[in-house]
């Protein structure tokens, strides 16, 4: 009987080493890649990355059999004392009763109370009699870190009241051309129905990936009440903030390291991984293509499969949920709480970015490495530019109370325009009337005034009889 539970442990232990290298056999990893993701592995698993490669090498000679830890009977040292099982028990009371103590006060309390005499528990013994017990300290962290994250579930009882945002690393894509470029994935979760508002595959994560993934979910489903994003730099920049306190939207940011804050999006980024399984083998050729099929897995698989998640929720408010389940499409499109549109324009300007240029005399603009023509009327202006930093085709350009005027990529046509406006330099305003010809005018009239007073006095003398 002890034989064949040694055997059923030893298969047990053979399984977690096996799962815990199984992302590490993957064939496709280069050499970085897998050195990452095995000191990922050994950090979150608290063992080294000795026993990982050791674990690795043992599979590949005997395959799942080398996994399997040897059978080690412990036998008591003859050095302990007799009073040894007492001596434990107390030790495990004096850690439960202070999970904070350290080993060597509770040996510290077991000589004074004359549990053992000075010298005889040895501080490696009494810690590992402790682990086996589950109180060792990476056991009680852990227990810990468990206790607070469970406190801390939430869900938001109406959709958009919260949306969650986070960047995940995509799949490395080659183009027909022969470069390899790599892509990132940018979500966004509503935190009620776990339903996608929107999520994209970019070939970079700046600033600018983050914005573009909120407008295009502001555009489609309104504004939301408030985001919970993490400390990223792309979650953190000034042009973000403006732009979501301009549509009236709260930030909220996670505390740093607290992965489990942010459990829904990162459940949802396991089922990213089920696509790029999937993607590796349809071997796409451009961001376009992957973009493509990655909206034909998300609505017809994701957003319309059952979802655990809404289940739990409805069960710990003592709502019975129909045995088929409930999706996030479902949950999403049933939500009584209305969604609120905001105007197109006033989206698009909150999210635009903001410059200063200064045009040339041809009243032309450097964007990036393009030339962009504005109006000659601008030429020499210091002037405003606005532009939405993933669409940079248009361009506009405002100035002082002038109409904004829409500046495009400079094309060298066949022919030049007969009749460029004139520099704006050059006439502030089109003038109704001549200002020199008015002040002439006004300068003859007070001339002729006061020749006409003059002579008016001299007719008056004649008269009067005066000699003069």
């Amino acid at each position: 009987m002890q034989s064949k539970e040694v055997k059923k442990w030893q298969d047990e232990e053979a399984l977690k080493r096996y799962q815990m290298i199984a992302p590490l056999l993957d064939e496709d990893l280069d050499e970085a890649k897998r050195r990452q993701l095995r000191e990922e592995i050994a950090e979150r698993h608290e063992i080294s990355v000795r026993s990982l490669y050791r674990y690795e090498a043992k599979y590949k000679e005997e395959a799942f059999s080398g996994l399997r830890p040897m059978n080690r009977e412990k036998r008591r040292s003859q050095a302990l004392p007799d009073n040894w099982d007492e001596i434990v028990g107390e030790a495990i009371q004096l850690k439960r009763e202070v999970p904070r103590r350290s080993v060597r006060q509770i040996i510290k309390i077991l000589e004074i109370e004359g549990y053992a005499l000075p010298g005889v528990i040895k501080a490696s013994t009494i810690q590992r009699y402790l682990y086996n017990a589950g109180l060792g300290v990476k056991q009680m962290k852990r227990y810990t870190e468990k206790r607070e994250s469970s406190s801390r579930r939430f869900c938001r009882p109406h959709r958009m009241e919260l949306l969650q945002g986070d960047i995940k690393y995509g799949p490395d894509i080659r183009l027909r051309d022969g470069t390899l470029i790599k892509t990132y994935l940018s979500s966004l979760i509503d935190d009620h129905s776990r339903f996608i508002v929107q999520s994209e595959f970019y070939d970079n994560q700046r600033q600018e990936v983050v914005e573009d993934t909120f407008h295009k979910a502001i555009l489609k489903y309104g504004k939301c009440d408030a985001c919970y994003l993490d400390n990223g730099t792309q979650y953190t920049t000034n042009q973000l903030n403006t732009a979501l306190a301009r549509l009236g939207i709260r930030e909220l940011h996670a505390k740093a390291y607290a992965c489990e804050s942010k459990g829904k999006i990162e459940k949802f980024h396991q089922k990213v991984d089920q696509f790029i399984a999937e993607i590796r083998v349809a071997k796409v050729h451009s961001l376009e293509e992957l973009n493509q099929k990655w909206k034909y897995f998300l609505e017809q698989d994701y957003q319309k499969e059952a979802h655990d998640g809404i289940k739990e929720y409805y069960e710990s408010h003592g709502v019975q949920v129909p045995k088929e389940g409930i999706s996030p499409y479902q949950e999403f499109m049933r939500d009584t709480k209305g969604l609120v549109y905001l105007d197109t324009t006033l989206v698009s300007e909150a999210f635009q970015h903001h410059e200063k240029r200064r045009l040339d005399n041809a009243g032309c603009f450097s964007f990036g490495d393009v030339k962009y023509e504005a109006s000659t009327a601008l030429a020499n202006a210091e002037v405003e530019i606005a532009f939405d930093p993933m669409n940079t085709e248009i361009i506009r350009v405002m100035y002082r109370d002038m109409e904004p005027v829409f500046a495009h990529r400079v094309q060298i046509e066949a022919f030049c325009d007969k009749t460029p406006p004139l520099p704006i330099g050059m006439t502030d305003s089109m003038p109704e009337t001549s200002r020199f010809l008015d002040a002439l005018e006004k300068k003859y009239k007070e001339d002729h005034h006061l020749m006409a007073n003059a002579l008016s006095f001299g007719e008056y003398g004649k008269a009067g009889g005066l000699n003069v």
